[in-house]
């Protein structure tokens, strides 16, 4: 089974299977594809900050020591009337070696698997309160983290993709990139931007974007994000939501791409990585927080201004863990 992880709308439903539900500070959940039945209702506002305590643990796979992005622009065929692609790609040129992604590299891959008795959950989890081995492999924060991109004209888009048609687009841009193997795909994201008009079911209703990986293909797992015209949207994706008129229209693209890179190097066989019990990851935790500690606001990088979420740090506050960046 596929296990999926999303951005979910403001104001909306999470999904009680894989998907970051839709909502501020909405849960994660676990789903086959689409998304499932068996929703279940979160909070339409969070004003931050969130509750200190449960920890993100690891389910004792591996995470991203170099990730490395690599967008596709699928069937846009030169159509990207809010100023998509070049934003995105200068935030994706601009955030490696941030302070803001600095605060991942304390998540360590493969630690020893211990189940947690205290809480409930569906997968054993390393005991947050263990040390990484010490020849743990931590997630990276490299500079230079935009790889590629791929302006794919020719594999016709559907209307509306299925998970299983933006698998498949991953697939192809891994051979189209030369990642041919297991050990190239180890730290690869592959962001498939599909085209304003076209998108996968729900977007924009219960979800922004989504993670997740195709295991076991010619090429290794490969690691993919779903990433619809975020601007589509409007507000119920993030339009406006740091800052007013048009220097926040697309406040959204970077704080859902931000969101979704994050979870992607902690978490990028889902949920194999880094989570708290409730399947809730280092982007869901601080998802949506527009007041007060840990809210929404605007880095600066070398290519520009952004609007960003901020991210789970197990460490901050004396260990105490809060959402940070």
């Amino acid at each position: 089974m596929s296990r999926t992880r999303c951005l979910a709308v403001l104001g909306g439903i999470a999904v009680s299977a894989g998907i970051l539900g839709a909502g501020p500070g909405a849960t994660a959940a676990r789903a086959d594809g689409a998304l499932p039945p068996g929703a279940m209702s979160v909070a339409t506002v969070t004003v931050g900050p969130p509750a200190v305590g449960l920890p993100m643990t690891s389910g004792g796979g591996a995470v991203q020591s170099a990730p490395a992005v690599y967008i596709v622009y699928w069937g846009w065929n030169g159509n990207d009337p809010s100023g998509q692609a070049a934003y995105q790609e200068a935030f994706f040129n601009g955030i490696g070696g941030s302070a803001w992604n600095a605060s991942q590299t304390q998540y360590c891959g493969n630690p020893t698997v211990l189940t947690r008795g205290s809480v409930d959950q569906t997968l054993p989890h390393a005991d947050v309160n263990a040390p990484c081995p010490s020849d743990a492999t931590y997630v990276g924060n490299p500079t230079g983290l935009l790889h590629g991109t791929w302006s794919d004209d020719t594999n016709p888009v559907p209307t509306n993709p299925t998970h299983a048609d933006v698998q498949a687009e991953a697939v192809r841009a891994a051979a189209f990139f030369g990642n041919v193997t297991a050990a190239s795909n180890q730290s690869a994201q592959y962001v498939i931007d599909t085209p304003s008009g076209n998108s996968t079911t729900g977007f924009g209703v219960t979800w922004c974007a989504y993670h997740d990986a195709a295991f076991g293909t010619p090429y290794g797992d490969i690691t993919f994000t779903n990433f619809p015209y975020i601007t589509d949207a409007g507000t119920a994706c993030g339009e406006n939501i740091v800052n007013p008129g048009s220097a926040g229209l697309l406040d959204g693209v970077s704080i859902v791409a931000g969101h979704e890179f994050a979870e992607t190097e902690t978490d990028p066989l889902p949920a194999s990585g880094w989570a708290d019990f409730q399947g809730m990851e280092t982007g869901d935790k601080c998802a949506w927080i527009e007041t007060g500690s840990g809210r929404m606001h605007d880095i600066t990088l070398s290519t520009g201004t952004f609007a960003v979420q901020t991210l789970w740090s197990n460490a901050a506050l004396g260990g105490a863990g809060s959402c940070v960046g």
